[in-house]
């Protein structure tokens, strides 16, 4: 055999390993768990609560991966927390990403390690680094998680910062959901972490998880696995849905197939509807999206923007018993760059208490009128159009 014949065979063989690998990977990654028990939050005002109480709480190990840890008031107050549990003797493990976290100080960090933090910043932007990699800059961790001895875990849109302070405490209390979950989806979180964070996972201490029946699926890309299974999810979810569909985005701009399938899902009597925010902290990106409203709305799909502040949730609720909350928005970012996390939830008692937020907060918004919406400016369309051709650097 010649050598050259010999390195193909070779790569044959080790491409066939990795893609087993990560075959592998992925199956483990969106396993289904069923002892669970799920509560939903909504906004700062719960969630930032909850997750310093968990922290607070925490006996052996804290897990914090967070795309935006800011060093304002509200990221100061966590990171004391943790700051706190090393000192009791708790392991703390702390992934931030190097973008979503670039205003915030150094010395922050450099404290939280300087007191027995395991801290990793994912993919740092600066070339005299020794991890900086020019590669790595357009792909970014934009999950949020929080996994407390292995029993619990808060997942959602959160990031760590005053945007998502009740105003009445000095934030800006953007809209949000969240959720935790108590039983073995959060050892499947946990797994997660570690596939991230460069230190290894240690001991585990057996937790307990109660008698927690809820259906959770972590639906998750990564460095490792397939980077369209939340994508895939989606899909999937509509394309079984047989009443009605309701989605919450902060950044939507969907691709072609996933808007094939909510036309299809009109044609089939589903009724469909699409909440965004009308407030915004990336201008371009609704650009983008509103390029986009004339074509759904003519595929029937129902379009509100929120009126109450700037809207950060990204949730589903697909009929009576299936929804998602998580990190994922629905633009190109999401989809082929970014690290992000989404659980779905098979519950008709969860699916309930989304579905009454989500109403509620259609309430609130105004609908899209199809003649209305024609009837805007050339100039404005044209700007539409133009932003809509660079949605992929959004």
């Amino acid at each position: 055999m010649s050598k050259s014949t010999d390195k193909r065979a070779h790569t044959r063989v080790f491409r066939a390993v990795r893609f087993w690998r990560q075959r592998k990977r992925r199956v483990r990654l969106n396993a289904r768990s069923t002892h669970n028990h799920v509560t939903l939050l909504h906004d700062g005002a719960q969630a930032l609560p909850a997750m310093l109480a968990a922290i607070h709480g925490a006996q052996h190990e804290v897990l914090l991966e967070m795309y935006w840890f800011g060093s304002d008031r509200t990221g100061r107050r966590f990171a004391d927390a943790l700051l706190e549990r090393v000192r009791a003797g708790v392991r703390v493990c702390v992934t931030y990403d190097a973008i979503g976290s670039l205003e915030a100080g150094t010395a922050m960090f450099d404290e939280l390690r300087d007191a027995g933090c395991e801290v990793h910043e994912f993919h740092p932007i600066a070339p005299w680094r020794t991890r900086f990699s020019f590669a790595h800059l357009n792909q970014r961790d934009h999950r949020k998680l929080l996994v407390i001895d292995a029993a619990r875990a808060i997942t959602g849109g959160f990031n760590l910062g005053d945007p998502w302070a009740p105003k009445d405490e000095g934030g800006q209390g953007w809209r949000d959901d969240g959720v935790i979950i108590e039983g073995s989806a959060a050892l499947e979180l946990r797994a997660l972490f570690f596939r991230t964070f460069p230190g290894e996972p240690g001991p585990l201490v057996t937790p307990s998880f109660g008698q927690g029946h809820t259906e959770v699926t972590v639906l998750a890309s990564d460095l490792h696995a397939e980077r369209r299974d939340i994508y895939d999810g989606y899909i999937n979810a509509i394309a079984r849905a047989t009443r009605d569909i309701v989605i919450t985005n902060s950044y939507f701009i969907p691709a072609g197939r996933v808007r094939r399938a909510l036309a299809r899902a009109v044609l089939r009597n589903v009724r469909v509807r699409v909440l965004m925010p009308r407030d915004t902290d990336v201008r371009l990106a609704q650009l983008a999206s509103r390029h986009l409203y004339a074509r759904l709305l003519r595929d029937g799909v129902e379009l509100y923007e929120w009126a109450g502040g700037v809207l950060h949730s990204k949730t589903a609720v697909i009929d009576d018993d299936w929804c998602t909350v998580g990190s994922f928005n629905f633009d190109a970012r999401s989809i082929y760059n970014n690290l992000e996390l989404n659980v779905a939830i098979v519950s008709a008692e969860v699916n309930a208490a989304l579905r009454s937020r989500v109403e509620l907060d259609l309430s609130q918004s105004v609908k899209i009128d199809r003649a209305q919406w024609q009837k805007r400016s050339l100039f404005i369309r044209v700007i539409e159009r133009i932003v809509y051709a660079f949605r992929w650097l959004l």
